[in-house]
């Protein structure tokens, strides 16, 4: 879930216009996804360029995803992952993730993106059971458990891998919470971890609604 709070419109078209033109599939499913419900939680495609060069930078080749909604974040992350690579998303939404589904099978992302619908700790304990290995995770699922999905997926990341948390300065609340914001809370506290975890290198970046790049292989690793 992606929407934008942290610039005025008139930046965030700015840097709309000024960004890479999306990709084909990217725009027909954004187009298709309109009016679905909660569309606004959909990467917007300066979020979904972002995640492309990350993955192409770091040479991630499996990757990770936790809510995969209609598919937007997922279709990017596919895009950008070589022709070998692939991805693993999952979501809890039956509807969402049947919209995400039938794209991807008409758009020949079969062989690349498998989608599971089940709960992201599930998942994460047959992971863990099977010893699977990652380079890059997306995570946007509920924001409460963010500091659990961090040490699961660090334990399933290949060294220098990349986990990228979307959210984390929650509509710009997190610098000082508002009082019976449960979400903002949690989000800081997440953060405050990231800042003090040696085993990693983060940084929080102001885009969309606030990333966290967390670099797998700090002091300790």
């Amino acid at each position: 879930m992606s929407i934008q709070a942290l610039i005025n419109q008139e930046m965030a078209s700015y840097l709309g216009q000024s960004a890479e033109v999306e990709p084909e599939p990217l725009r027909r499913l954004r187009l298709a996804s309109r009016n679905v419900p909660n569309a606004r939680w959909n990467l917007n495609p300066h979020t979904c360029n972002f995640l492309r060069l990350l993955i192409r930078l770091t040479g991630a080749c499996r990757a990770l995803e936790l809510g995969t909604f209609v598919g937007c974040s997922g279709t990017a992350i596919a895009l950008a992952l070589p022709p070998e690579g692939t991805l693993l998303t999952c979501d809890v939404n039956p509807a969402a993730v049947g919209f995400a589904r039938k794209f991807w099978a008409r758009h020949q992302f079969g062989g690349k993106i498998e989608s599971r619908i089940m709960p992201a700790l599930e998942l994460l304990d047959e992971l863990t059971s099977e010893e699977h290995r990652f380079d890059f995770a997306f995570i946007d699922a509920d924001k409460p458990n963010y500091p659990v999905y961090f040490e699961r997926i660090l334990a399933l990341l290949n060294p220098g891998g990349l986990m990228v948390f979307d959210n984390v300065l929650w509509h710009g609340r997190v610098a000082a919470p508002p009082v019976g914001d449960a979400y903002a809370a949690a989000l800081a506290s997440f953060n405050a971890i990231l800042r003090d975890d040696r085993r990693v290198e983060s940084v929080l970046v102001p885009i969309g609604d606030g990333l966290a790049l967390i670099r797998k292989g700090g002091e300790g690793i």
